[in-house]
């Protein structure tokens, strides 16, 4: 096991997998790898792994049974394969009988098929047998779960089988070395009480953030698309992206956030118009010093600072890869709207369409009249301050424009149908315009 000091706590848990991926590269992994993610929390930590590591992912379904009345306890797990293991030694401990716990399993094997149909649809589960398995989760407390997990696999017959993740226990991660082949974690604290303690950002995700991320990465895997991390110098600072190619390129877009590029609604636009022939740059705008400086209370970095840093990614996109002759357009999402069209202004010769939404592109006040590019903007349905905010911005705008509303386009972290409408839209515009 040998975990190495790491800085804690993680990010989120797209940076926890994107470490955890360098550890898993040292592993010599060669017959036809696979990264299973436990859902969901394991799935952004999974993704990464699969995405840099360039092997497929799928998703190893097991639903804790808990205790009656104190759903978090733990007693037992289901797997996707219909086994069902029971903690008999907590079980005896509590005066707990198996029988009493068959309401319970009948619920967790319903909910274990509604989230199968839900992330697999009519996919059967992939072949394991003479496999390299590598199973991911966020992290991991008693090792319940993951058991049960490994146990399954295991009786699928696999040529290796993997541990892999950030953060767990020191009792649980000794309790599963002899269940597995390699263990990767890095690091086991000896303060350890719950993996969302070793997060900075440790939200709740839902199914539309799961099938998002497995959608794109399957897509990504049967249509030729090459992806890479970049970093792009803007000014001062230097600002990190991911650049996705399709095999025929006819354009591409760049996805301006303030930070969030790996969001899985974030990277389901790109995905979603990347199907339509455009290559896409999802790129932070704010560095990471200066995310957690605005998180805690600190200095604002101006839309303009944001928009010129914008213009420079535009610039070094024409300058430095096979898309210089490619037209471009600028989604622009949150803090990145306003950049967008600050953006468009500063390279009237170069952008030939924008997309904005949930942010407040009336910061761009001063260059708006300088905008030439088509332009769309999204406004959350029942935000009228936002509406008349845009609505005001637009007037000012000189190029052809129009205003969309959607519901809940400002809530990133839930209106799953909302976020589709946005989706699509965005995803229509470029397609027209580029």
């Amino acid at each position: 096991m040998n975990p190495l000091p790491v800085s804690l706590p993680f990010t989120d848990r797209s940076e926890a997998g994107r470490r955890l991926a360098e550890r898993v590269r040292t592993l010599d992994l060669r017959n036809e790898p696979i990264v299973l993610a436990l859902p969901r929390g394991g799935v952004p930590v999974a993704a990464e792994l699969a995405r840099r590591l360039r092997i497929p992912l799928d998703v190893l379904m097991v639903r804790k049974i808990g205790l009656p009345g104190h759903a978090e306890l733990g007693v037992g797990a289901i797997a996707e394969d219909g086994q069902v293991a029971f903690d008999d030694v907590a079980l005896a401990r509590l005066h707990v009988s198996r029988d009493a716990l068959m309401a319970t399993v009948d619920q967790e094997r319903a909910e274990l098929d509604r989230r199968l149909r839900a992330y697999r649809g009519s996919r059967g589960a992939p072949r394991l047998a003479d496999r390299d398995v590598i199973v991911v989760d966020d992290g991991v407390a008693t090792g319940g779960t993951a058991r049960s997990a490994l146990r399954m696999v295991r009786r699928a017959h696999p040529a290796r089988l993997v541990l892999a993740v950030p953060v767990g226990s020191q009792s649980a991660m000794e309790a599963l070395r002899p269940e597995v082949d390699d263990l990767v974690v890095l690091t086991a604290p000896e303060n350890f009480h719950a993996v969302g303690e070793w997060y900075r950002d440790f939200a709740q995700l839902t199914d539309a953030d799961v099938t998002a991320l497995l959608t794109e990465l399957r897509e990504a895997e049967t249509g030729g698309e090459a992806e890479r991390a970049v970093r792009i110098r803007a000014g001062d600072v230097y600002l990190d992206g991911d650049l996705a190619t399709p095999a025929n390129v006819r354009g591409a877009v760049v996805v301006a956030l303030g930070h969030g590029r790996h969001d899985p609604r974030h990277r389901s636009v790109a995905a979603r118009t990347r199907r339509s022939g455009l290559a896409t740059l999802l790129i932070d705008l704010f560095t990471a010093e200066e995310w957690n400086r605005v998180n805690g209370g600190g200095e604002e970095v101006t839309a303009m600072t944001l928009g010129e840093r914008l213009e420079e990614v535009v610039g070094w996109l024409r300058r430095a890869t096979e898309l210089g002759d490619a037209r471009v357009g600028l989604f622009g999402s949150g803090a990145g709207a306003p950049a967008a069209l600050v953006a468009a202004a500063g390279r009237p010769d170069d952008v030939a369409a924008v997309a904005a939404h949930g942010g407040r592109i009336d910061l761009a006040e001063e260059r708006l009249p300088g905008v030439r590019a088509p332009t769309l903007v999204l406004v959350q349905g029942d935000d009228s301050f936002l509406r008349e905010l845009a609505e005001w911005a637009m007037s000012r705008m000189g190029a052809p424009h129009e205003l969309c509303v959607v519901p809940g386009a400002e809530q990133l972290l839930g209106e799953p149908g909302g976020w589709q409408e946005v989706r699509d839209a965005v995803a229509e515009w470029f397609d027209r315009h580029l």
